[in-house]
């Protein structure tokens, strides 16, 4: 293992110990959300929206202190990013070589409720311009080939079904134990970010990469591109869509799924890992 491996795996041991601790930080004795709500100067407090990205926001502000720590006492300068559009959110650069960089890309995502085994997914940055061209500076912190890695710090939580929670009331400081969080049981990990692709991009905007959904490959970082390898996730993503070929029919496609890609440059399709489909629930149960 060369020195720049050796540096990665380290880091990423370091990393993944200190997001193992994060779940206490965020969370009551039974698993609870210990954040309740906003609280203005009058000690009144308003519920929190169950809308995915209120809580993505508010879990990144009340995990910034543990993160700015983590990078001091690692040795790491932390940089956030400047704009809301720009990769990664959180650049750490080594306080005594500047050369050594790490992206660290924070998301959240739910379990589903008729498939707790599964996730809602999320995306994993761009696959556009600064992806493509290594040295671009568009819409990323630093140059996308500077970075030494590239990982993803996860939160899946479960959302009440049944909370007691009137979005619409008012509380009182005194009552504050008595408001039903709106989020519980986070299970937080690291990977890196080829570890848990899929093939296809993510929702709502077509230039993201899509994330695998089934949690336990998540955790154990058993994505599509696992066993391939970075270069193979990279060369996929960089051409996403660009190949045409010629179908069965004579007609020309574009590739846009894993495996004819894979065989279109000539690689061994069997080490995809395919991707974990949801079983469809009946009466209730999987």
């Amino acid at each position: 293992m060369n020195r720049d491996s050796q540096l990665k795996q380290q880091f990423f041991h370091a990393l993944s110990q200190f997001v193992s601790s994060l779940a206490d930080h965020v969370s009551t004795e039974d698993g609870q959300w210990s954040i309740k709500g906003f609280i203005d100067v009058c000690r009144n407090i308003y519920t929190i929206s169950s809308d995915t990205k209120i809580i993505s926001k508010i879990l990144e502000i009340h995990l910034f202190p543990r993160i700015l720590n983590f990078a001091e006492e690692t040795g790491y300068r932390l940089v956030l990013a400047e704009h809301q559009n720009y990769y990664p959110d959180i650049s750490l650069v080594h306080a005594d070589d500047e050369r050594i960089k790490f992206a660290i890309d924070c998301k959240t995502t739910y379990r589903l409720l008729d498939n707790p085994e599964f996730c809602n997914g999320f995306t994993l940055g761009s696959h556009g311009e600064y992806f493509v061209n290594r040295s671009s500076s568009k819409n990323v912190q630093f140059p996308y080939g500077q970075y030494w890695g590239h990982f993803c710090l996860g939160i899946i939580y479960s959302r009440h079904t049944d909370r007691e929670l009137d979005e619409t009331r008012t509380y009182r400081l005194e009552e504050l134990h008595s408001i039903a969080s709106v989020i519980k049981d986070f299970r937080f990990f690291v990977a890196e970010k080829s570890k848990i692709a899929s093939d296809k991009s993510g929702s709502g905007n077509t230039a993201n990469i899509g994330s695998i959904n089934k949690i336990s490959d998540i955790l154990s970082g058993h994505g599509m591109f696992s066993r391939l390898g970075e270069k193979w996730f990279d060369d996929y993503w960089m051409n996403y869509g660009k190949i045409t070929v010629n179908d069965s029919k004579s007609q020309t496609k574009k590739i846009t799924n894993l495996r004819d890609f894979v065989a279109y440059k000539g690689g061994d399709v069997r080490l995809i890992v395919p991707k974990a489909r949801k079983t469809r629930v009946r009466n209730g149960s999987l």
